[in-house]
Parts: structure tokens; C-alpha cells; sequence
């Protein structure tokens, strides 16, 4: 296959991706993420980079959003939501900080391709995607791409669509947002 041709199928299974995203799922993510007091964002590899590109628009809607681990993060209180971004649910590192996030209290959401995980149990609801683990050990969607790809694409794009759904809600447009954008660059 040709490269564009790859490119057409990894866009179909995105589309695919969009049908099967459970609509309840994502509005209660919307939701939950505007009467939060602060927004906590996590996920390991290439599911943290979509977690702190989401970061980022977060912020640039006005909304106290942190990435875990940063520096400048501070500490997360009761009525605060933790997304966790994780294919497979059983990622340790990201396991020990739902434990934690839970003794503290506040609202903890799952994104994930097994609602049924560790991460998934913990969490008080999950948002489930399509894909593939890494390992091929959990897939609920068939792929052609390597690894996890499918599902960090599709995780990225949700995340951007839940950018636009809070938008939306609060009335934002890009000119807007702008204003809040990096200037030191």
C-alpha cells in the first residue's frame, strides 16, 4: 500500500472511532469538567502527550487545568476531577495516582478502551474508546495500526472534541481563547 493509502485507512478507523464513542459518556466528561474547581490531566507515553495538548486548551479557555507532575501543579482537592487517560486501565504508575486521587475525594474519570480495569473501578465513570492496547492483550476494535496508535488518536480527538463542547457551552470562540495563548514566544 502507498502511503496516502495507509493515510486513508487510519482516517476511516478514526471515523469509525467517532461512531462507537458512547454520547452519555463524553457530555458527562463536558460536564464534570465545568463544575470542577481544578482540572488534573494524566496519562503515560503517548497517551500523557494527548493528555497535555488538552491541558493546554484547557487553559486557553480560562479553566484551571494542570498536568500531573509538572511543577507548577498543585494539590488536588475535593472538588477537583482527575481525567486519567489509559488504554489498558492497569498502567501501575497511573493506578497508585486513581488510589490516591480517591483518599482524597473529588471526581476521578477514566478514559480507556477496558471501563473494567483497575483504573476503570476506581474511577466514579469512564469514558470508553475504540482501539487496540499496546500489547494486543484488550482490543475492542480491529486496527491496522501498531501498538496503541488508534487509540491515541482517538483520544486526542476526543479531547479536542471535548474542547469544543465546552466552548460551546461557555460561549468561546478562537479569538477569544487567543487572548490567552503564549506570548513569550
Amino acid at each position: 500500500m502507498r502511503t496516502t493509502e495507509f493515510l486513508q485507512q487510519i482516517i476511516q478507523e478514526l471515523q469509525h472511532s467517532a461512531d462507537v464513542i458512547p454520547d452519555e459518556e463524553a457530555e458527562r466528561a463536558a460536564e464534570e469538567i465545568l463544575s470542577a474547581g481544578k482540572v488534573f490531566v494524566t496519562g503515560a507515553g503517548r497517551s500523557g502527550f494527548m493528555a497535555q495538548s488538552f491541558a493546554m486548551r484547557l487553559m486557553h479557555m480560562g479553566i484551571d487545568a494542570y498536568v500531573l507532575g509538572e511543577t507548577v501543579t498543585p494539590n488536588f482537592e475535593a472538588e477537583d476531577i482527575l481525567i486519567i487517560g489509559s488504554g489498558s486501565g492497569e498502567t501501575k504508575g497511573l493506578v497508585s495516582v486513581a488510589e490516591k486521587a480517591r483518599s482524597i475525594g473529588g471526581v476521578i474519570a477514566a478514559v480507556t478502551l477496558v471501563p473494567d480495569s483497575t483504573i476503570g473501578n476506581i474511577a466514579d465513570f469512564t469514558v470508553t474508546l475504540p482501539g487496540a492496547t499496546k500489547d494486543r492483550s484488550d482490543s475492542n476494535h480491529s486496527t491496522i495500526q501498531p501498538m496503541g496508535s488508534l487509540f491515541e488518536q482517538t483520544l486526542l480527538l476526543f479531547y479536542d472534541a471535548i474542547i469544543l463542547r465546552v466552548m460551546e457551552i461557555k460561549g468561546l470562540d478562537t479569538d477569544k481563547m487567543y487572548g490567552k495563548h503564549a506570548n513569550l514566544e
